[in-house]
């Protein structure tokens, strides 16, 4: 089975897709000042982002420990599994170490609200501006997370028919061969019988005629053996 058609390398295209665009939010939430309206946006949206690639991970490597325990009947080999068990941790990591990054800063934004001097300075007027700005555009980046969060679930829902496509149409391929196993044996079968048949027949044709006639029968029956090796094994 190549690479396009194994259902691993299907799912893990998918799911570094969604590794790149978590990191791609991750470096804009570096970027993006603390005590912002867009900055807690980002902080809830890697923090969800993370939790999906992570469950997904967990999905792939319970198929890989299934695959693992019989490599031969999926077609793998320990350095396949070794490489698979390799992809996921990397993977796994990746996603851990932005996660924690994101709720390090997420303490760090919260101490420093805290215990921030010019923080607490800060005049009444912009304090009711700030607030007034983040709930306005709260309830859109919760409309927007919603939407990326359905995106990401039919993805998902997406790779999971596909692999179960692929399960299918193997099942199927699996028996139209045991089919077409079973009508040339079935075939040997015949013919090997109709050969029988004749050998028996040119024994007691021998016995019972002349010399003359033996060759005369002899020479009838390559003829007809001929005819049917024709119409067994060319028709």
């Amino acid at each position: 089975m190549t690479p396009a058609q194994d259902p691993f390398y299907i799912v893990k295209d998918e799911i570094q897709d969604s590794i790149d665009k978590v990191q791609d939010t991750f470096h804009q939430w570096k970027q993006t000042p603390e005590n912002t309206g867009e900055y807690v946006h980002l902080t809830k949206e890697l923090v969800t982002s993370c939790e999906s690639v992570q469950w997904q991970v967990d999905e792939l490597e319970k198929a890989i420990s299934v695959a693992e325990r019989d490599p031969a009947y999926y077609g793998l080999n320990e350095v396949e599994i070794g490489k698979r068990r390799n992809w996921t941790s990397s993977a796994r990591n990746q996603v851990v170490s932005i996660r924690r990054n994101v709720e390090a800063g997420k303490h760090k934004t919260a101490f420093g609200r805290s215990v921030n001097p010019s923080e607490q300075s800060r005049s009444k007027q912009h304090i009711t501006q700030d607030n007034d700005d983040f709930i306005a555009s709260e309830s859109d980046q919760q409309m927007l997370l919603m939407k990326r969060q359905d995106d990401e679930l039919d993805a998902l829902s997406a790779s999971v028919q596909r692999i179960g496509g692929v399960g299918l149409t193997i099942h199927e391929e699996l028996i139209g061969q045991e089919k077409l196993l079973g009508e040339l044996s079935l075939d040997m079968e015949t013919t090997s019988n109709r050969l029988d048949f004749v050998q028996k027949r040119v024994a007691m044709v021998l016995k019972k005629a002349s010399l003359k006639g033996q060759i005369m029968m002899i020479a009838f029956l390559v003829v007809l053996f001929v005819v049917l090796f024709v119409l067994v094994f060319l028709t």
